[in-house]
This record gives C-alpha cells, sequence and structure tokens, in this order.
C-alpha cells in the first residue's frame, strides 16, 4: 500500500529546509498542528500525517492485529521516514506519539536527527513511588465508560484533556475529533494508549531530546514531565506557560517557540 496515501501523509514548508515531523495523539488528526505548521513552515520542511484509523488516512488499512500494541504505529513511522528519503528528522511526538518517537528513536536512531516529547507519558498508572496521574481502577473506569458510551466518554473526557474550561471552543473541536473516530479503532486505540508502560525503554534513547510539559496538565502532571527527563540520557525539560494536554492548541506560540529553539539548535 502507498504509505504516504495510508497515513495521509502532508509535505509543506521551506523547500530544502530542515525536516520537522508532527505526529498527533490519541483521538486526534493532523489537524490538531494547524496553528503550529505555519510558524514552522517559515523555517522548516513540515510533515505531518494521520496514524491509520484516524483523520482521513485510509481505514481500510487498520487491523486490529497490526494496531493492538505500539509496535504497528512505530512501523508506520518508520515507513513514512524512510518513503519520504528527506534524512534525519526532528520528530515531535504529542502525547502518546511521544511514546511511539522514543521506540522508534531506540529501534532505528539514524532516522532521528532529534526528538521533542510533548506532554509525554510513559505510563498513566501509579505505581509505587511512580506517579502516572492515575490509579489502576481510574484507568479501568474510564476503559469501561469509552466501551459502553463512546460518544458519551468523548463528550465528557475532552474537556478534562484540554483543561481549557476559559476556551470551550477547543474542548468541542477535541470532542468532535474523537467523534469522527470509529468507535472500534478508538477502543483498541485507547487501550494502547493508556495502559502500554514505556519506563523502561526510555533510558535506550540516544538522540538529542527535549521533554516539553504543559505547567498544568491533569493527563500528564509534571512528575511525569521530570521522571521521562531523568530517565533519557541528556535530555532537556522546557515547561510550556500553559494549561492542558494539547498546548499546540491552547497556547500554539509559546509551542512553536520550543520546537524552534530546540529544532534549530546545533
Amino acid at each position: 500500500m502507498d504509505v504516504r496515501k495510508r497515513n495521509r501523509v502532508s509535505v509543506t514548508g521551506r523547500e530544502g529546509g530542515p525536516v520537522v515531523m508532527l505526529a498527533h495523539g490519541f483521538g486526534c488528526d493532523q489537524n490538531l498542528w494547524r496553528l503550529v505548521a505555519p510558524v514552522l513552515e517559515e523555517r522548516f520542511r513540515v510533515v505531518r500525517f494521520d496514524h491509520v484509523g484516524a483523520g482521513r488516512s485510509d481505514a481500510s488499512a487498520w487491523s486490529r492485529e497490526k494496531y493492538s500494541t505500539l509496535d504497528g504505529y512505530v512501523q508506520d513511522v518508520i515507513e513514512i521516514c524512510r518513503d519520504l528519503g528527506l534524512g534525519p528528522v526532528t520528530f515531535v511526538g504529542h502525547s502518546v506519539s511521544s511514546m511511539i518517537g522514543v521506540l522508534v528513536a531506540v529501534r532505528e536512531p539514524e532516522l532521528f536527527h532529534k526528538l521533542i516529547l510533548l506532554t509525554p507519558s510513559p505510563s498513566y498508572i501509579d505505581e509505587g513511588d511512580y506517579r502516572g496521574g492515575f490509579s489502576a481502577e481510574d484507568i479501568d473506569e474510564l476503559l469501561e465508560s469509552l466501551d459502553s458510551n463512546y460518544l458519551g466518554w468523548s463528550a465528557t473526557m475532552a474537556p478534562v484533556i484540554m483543561g481549557t474550561p476559559e476556551r470551550p471552543d477547543l474542548a468541542e473541536e477535541l470532542t468532535n475529533s474523537f467523534c469522527r473516530t470509529d468507535p472500534e479503532i478508538a477502543r483498541v486505540f485507547a487501550r494502547v494508549t493508556f495502559l502500554s508502560d514505556n519506563r523502561a525503554d526510555l533510558a535506550g534513547v540516544t538522540v538529542p531530546t527535549l521533554v516539553a510539559e504543559s505547567a498544568h496538565d491533569t493527563i500528564a502532571p509534571r512528575e511525569v514531565g521530570a521522571f521521562v527527563h531523568d530517565r533519557i540520557p541528556g535530555s532537556e525539560l522546557v515547561t510550556l506557560d500553559s494549561t492542558g494536554h494539547c498546548p499546540q492548541l491552547s497556547a500554539p506560540e509559546e509551542t512553536a517557540r520550543a520546537i524552534i529553539a530546540f529544532a534549530e539548535r546545533p
């Protein structure tokens, strides 16, 4: 299958410029980068894509067998990078895509020039001294709610994820994005997102890495950002003056500045 069609790959921006690849999180699609991308396009070649099953990707390429773990998404990113042939990219992964980026960086480090993890979480479940933000019971209830009433779950969770009550339009946009996703695909991806544990993979990252957390994020609290920073050798940590789990929407200017500053540094 044509990789570019499968993932609806878009390449825009400065011809011949350094390449930045933007990867969206659960329930979203590449449209959530729309406020950041124009700023980046002035300096970079910008690659956006939809994970299979999201946005306007080719949903016929989705299978439960392939996408029941992060490995299917990791394989897709590797294929996109190789197909484009643009050289090592600065990969910006939002939320669950941050861990997809981590796994690609561990397996195929030559594909990445730099790695930017935007509101990352290697595990959402509290365990021992580790605080992921949710108890195992919280996650079980979240997934049960999603299974029983996906549209209702979307309307309830989107404002929590966005974390911007003063901007109800953003929560509505995220709700609509959730609702455009096939419920079966969403259920599988939700389990992949909320039940994966990639804490042990962080130490294997060797490419220069920036951890960009929100100052206030219910989904990935600041303890998580500190944990990721501590576990990835030589990484840098920046706390964005933003609220919520999607700073590319709630604080696009600051998000763009952080990406540019790290990506352009020699």
